[in-house]
Order: structure tokens, then C-alpha cells, then sequence
């Protein structure tokens, strides 16, 4: 008997009564939102199968801890990977150290978080000495390892590649679309269909791995870059980067970051993640991170309708801490057990039909 549940149902948030939601979390979900499907993995003959490939890297299950949450150190990344991560990625390392920018740099808003640290890392000869590590604490786990670079031109990109590289990551994540280093850096690559093919070009020149390209929300045509850099030779995309905003603070009039804009992220991202996402899989054959704002089981879910080949968890490490990845996957096979999905192929992309 077909249980999946009707259209008009699918803004519902399906979480056990094991997953342990803190109540803060609880309170963002909406108590009227939160429908409990006890006892309904007592129904599955067969847990599904959540394992899925991204360029030919097979991972354990879709969930990928996000670039810039807590991958400047090999255990740190370990933590995850035993917290059951499918993937880590690595904070985004350049060409050479940066401290970032000064504090504060993250602001809890209330519906989320807006941040600009400023791609503060150790630069890419000391990064890839991590990432050795990382890669040995790893592989016992199961747990993949993404690589993720940034750079000022398309060259330095190339140079940036090529050593990180030498570590030996599973994947290499472009970041193209950092928001908050545009008064240094210029206009991001990610919003240039052709910017964005040319660093894929040349990055592809050098790797020796498969290339992932993160590419930003706020661009008129997503699809269009999602082309360019299918064309530039990318192996998948990660969608999307965190979106511009800003906080004032009414007392001073002041902006309250340093850098006064950030990066929103959370559950305010999540509707525009989604909808990047689709356009982005109906535009080009490339498997698809899809990122921003997942916090729990069901956002997994609707991400992988709208196409999504993996699922990047991000802004959720700070709400339920590294534990949400177990916590989100077995949200995630409760649902599909409910509703009679045996892997993720057969929910993937379903939202298009």
C-alpha cells in the first residue's frame, strides 16, 4: 500500500520522539509543524539504503558536513566522521595565511545566523598538512574527505589546487561565492557564467581528483552558471553559498558585524537553497550538494525531492551540535520508511515530475 503522503502535506516535519530535538530547535520547527511518526520503524521490513555517489565517490550516506563550520582541524573533521557524517569538508583554505576579519563575525539573529569571518585559514601548504591527517583519521570511519579552496584570480586558484591536491582528498570543493570578501577581493567568481567557467577550467587542468564548484544564491540566472561550469569540465556542484544580509543595531545605528554585511544562513537560507537546487538539476546532468538551512530529517527530504544528490548540514552543527548527523539521518530513514521509499533514487528529483 502506497503511504507517501499527499502534496498538500509536504510542509509537515517529520522527527521521532529518539531524535531529540533540543527545545530551541523544537521552538524554529513550529510545535503545530511537528508531526511524530512513532512507531513506524517497527512497520520497515527493510531499512533503506541512504548511501549515494558524487562523481564517483560512493558515499556511506548524503549527509556532508558543510566548508566553514569546523574544518581547520583534523579532529575536529574526525568528530564528525564518528558522529556519522558521509562527508567533511574542510574550511576553505587560499594561497596563502589570512586571519579573516576581526570580531564579531557571527551573529545568532533569532530564525538564524548571519556571519562574516572572512576565510581566516593557515594557507595551503599548512592546510594540506592537515588534510593528510585528516585523510588517515578518516578512512577507518568510512567518512569522505572534501577539500575546499578559494582564491583572488584564476590562476592563484590553479596554484591553490595543485598543492592541496598533493594531500589526497576524495573531492575538491571550489568556493567561488564567499559573499563577504567582495571589498577585497572584487566580485565573486560565482557571479560570472564566464569567471565561473574559467576557474573550473583551469582547476580541472591541475586536480586530481573530481572538482566540486559551490556556486552562490544571489544571482539572476542559476542555472545559467550551473551550465557554465558543467561546460568548464565541473564534476558536481555544491548550492549554495550563504546569502548577503545584514543586522543593525538600533541603539547604536551602527551595523553589527566588523565587516557590517554577512552571510545569512539557517533556516532562513532553506526555501532559497531549494529552489537553486532545482533549477540547478533541471538545467544540467551533475550530482548537486544541496545546502543551506537543513536542520532536520524532512529539510533532507525536500532537498533530495528537489534534486539533490547529497545533503550538506552546515548552521545545524550549531543548533543540535555534531550529533546531528546521526540524528538527521535516522530523521531521515523514519520518513522514508512512513512513506515507502527503499533508497534516495526513488525520492531524488521527484519535485520535477
Amino acid at each position: 500500500m502506497d503511504q507517501r503522503i499527499a502534496p498538500n502535506q509536504a510542509a509537515h516535519r517529520y522527527c521521532s520522539p529518539e531524535s531529540a530535538l533540543d527545545v530551541r530547535t523544537r521552538d524554529r520547527l513550529g510545535q503545530a509543524d511537528v508531526v511524530w511518526l512513532a512507531g513506524s520503524a517497527a512497520q520497515a521490513t527493510q531499512q533503506p539504503d541512504l548511501s549515494c555517489v558524487i562523481a564517483g565517490v560512493r558515499l556511506r550516506n548524503p549527509f556532508v558536513l558543510a566548508s566553514g563550520i569546523l574544518g581547520n582541524d583534523a579532529a575536529l573533521l574526525e568528530r564528525c566522521g564518528e558522529a556519522g557524517a558521509g562527508a567533511v569538508t574542510s574550511k576553505s583554505c587560499g594561497p596563502t595565511p589570512r586571519r579573516g576579519h576581526p570580531n564579531p563575525t557571527v551573529l545568532d539573529w533569532g530564525p538564524g545566523l548571519l556571519n562574516a569571518v572572512g576565510l581566516p585559514n593557515p594557507g595551503a601548504r599548512a592546510q594540506a598538512e592537515m588534510l593528510r591527517s585528516a585523510r588517515v583519521r578518516l578512512q577507518p570511519l568510512g567518512s569522505v574527505l572534501v577539500a575546499s579552496i578559494f582564491a583572488d584570480t584564476v590562476a592563484n586558484f590553479a596554484e591553490v589546487a595543485g598543492i592541496i591536491c598533493e594531500a589526497g582528498p576524495d573531492l575538491l570543493e571550489l568556493n567561488i561565492s564567499c559573499p563577504n570578501v567582495a571589498h577585497e577581493f572584487g566580485q565573486p567568481f560565482a557571479a560570472s557564467a564566464t569567471d565561473a567557467a574559467a576557474v573550473t577550467e583551469a582547476v580541472k587542468r591541475v586536480a586530481t581528483c573530481p572538482v566540486i564548484v559551490k556556486l552562490a544564491p544571489n544571482v539572476p540566472d542559476i542555472g545559467q552558471i550551473a551550465r557554465a561550469v558543467e561546460a568548464g569540465g565541473a564534476d558536481a556542484i555544491c548550492a549554495v553559498n550563504t546569502m548577503p544580509g545584514m543586522a543593525i543595531d538600533v541603539f547604536s545605528g551602527r551595523p553589527i558585524l566588523a565587516n557590517r554585511s554577512g552571510g545569512i544562513s539557517g533556516p532562513p537560507l532553506k526555501a532559497i537553497a531549494v529552489r537553486a537546487v532545482y533549477e540547478i538539476t533541471a538545467a544540467v546532468d551533475l550530482p548537486v550538494i544541496g545546502t543551506g538551512g537543513v536542520t532536520c530529517g524532512l529539510d533532507a527530504a525536500e532537498m533530495i525531492m528537489a534534486g539533490a544528490t547529497a545533503v550538506g548540514l552546515g548552521t545545524a552543527v550549531y543548533y543540535r551540535g555534531t550529533e546531528v548527523f546521526g540524528q538527521v539521518e535516522a530523521e531521515l530513514r523514519e520518513f522514508m520508511v512512513g512513506q515507502g521509499y527503499r533508497n534516495l533514487a526513488e525520492m531524488r528529483g521527484i519535485a520535477h515530475e
